[in-house]
C-alpha cells in the first residue's frame, strides 16, 4: 500500500532550510499543519492508532520534530498556553508517556525551566523508569504529541496521582478527538482537528481490503 504524504504549502521555505526565519512563520494552525506537510509527516492511507482505532489519516510527529527549530517553537508555543491555563501557579516537572511525547515534552520542559521525565510501561503498565521520581506534591503536567482518545495520558495522570503528585494541567501538539477526548484535567493543544476514525469491526478501509498499518512507536498495540 502507497503511503503519501500531503503537498507542500508553497508559502514554506525549501525542504530542510528549517531556519528560525522559517519557524517564526508558524503562527496559526494551517501554518502548524503545513509544517506537518511540509516534512512529509502528514500521511494518508489506512493506519491502526495507538487507540487501537483506524483511521485514512495519520500524523507522524517524529518527522516534523526530527527539526529542532520547529520542535522548539512547538515546545514554546505549549509552553505559553499552559501558563495561560494554570495562571500562577508553579510548573515543576513535564511528564510524557513515550516514545511520541519525548521530543515534545523535553522542548515544553525546556520552555518552561522545569526539568523532563517520562513513563514507560513495563509489562502493559505505565511506569516511571530510569531513576526518574516525582516527589509528593509536586506540580506536574503532562505532555504528549497526539491525542486520540486520551487513554495515554490518563495512564500517566493516573500513575502520577498514585505518587503523590498535582496534575494541574496537560498538552498536545495535536488533538485528533475535536476536543472531545476527556482526561480529567485542563489541557491544551495547538491545533485541534476533527479526523475520522473507525471501529476496526467497522472500519470500511477494511472492508476494501486496504492493509493496515501501524505507524507508531507500539507495534501490535
Amino acid at each position: 500500500m502507497d503511503i503519501k504524504a500531503k503537498p507542500a504549502s508553497k508559502w514554506f521555505l525549501p525542504r530542510v532550510r528549517y531556519t528560525q526565519e522559517f519557524v517564526s512563520q508558524v503562527h496559526s494552525p494551517q501554518d502548524i499543519l503545513g509544517a506537518f506537510r511540509e516534512t512529509g509527516a502528514y500521511l494518508e492511507g489506512h493506519f491502526r492508532l495507538t487507540s487501537g482505532l483506524h483511521s485514512p489519516n495519520y500524523l507522524q510527529c517524529a518527522k516534523v520534530l526530527q527539526y529542532p527549530a520547529i520542535a522548539g517553537r512547538f515546545g514554546d508555543d505549549l509552553a505559553a498556553r499552559l501558563r495561560q491555563l494554570v495562571g500562577g501557579a508553579a510548573i515543576h516537572a513535564v511528564v510524557s508517556p513515550a516514545m511520541g511525547g519525548l521530543i515534545i515534552g523535553h522542548e515544553v520542559a525546556r520552555a518552561l525551566g522545569c526539568r523532563h521525565i517520562f513513563t514507560e510501561r513495563d509489562a502493559g503498565a505505565m511506569t516511571l523508569r530510569r531513576g526518574f521520581a516525582i516527589e509528593a506534591g509536586e506540580n506536574t503536567v503532562v505532555i504528549e504529541d497526539v491525542i486520540t482518545t486520551g487513554g495515554s495520558s490518563v495512564e500517566v495522570i493516573e500513575l502520577l496521582r498514585r505518587l503523590g503528585a498535582q496534575v494541574v494541567a496537560a498538552g498536545s501538539i495535536i488533538d485528533r478527538s475535536g476536543g472531545r477526548a476527556d482526561i480529567g484535567v485542563p489541557r491544551v493543544a495547538l491545533e485541534t482537528l476533527h479526523v475520522v476514525t473507525y471501529e476496526p469491526q467497522s472500519c470500511p478501509l477494511c472492508a476494501q481490503g486496504s492493509p493496515v498499518v501501524k505507524p507508531g512507536s507500539r507495534p501490535g498495540a
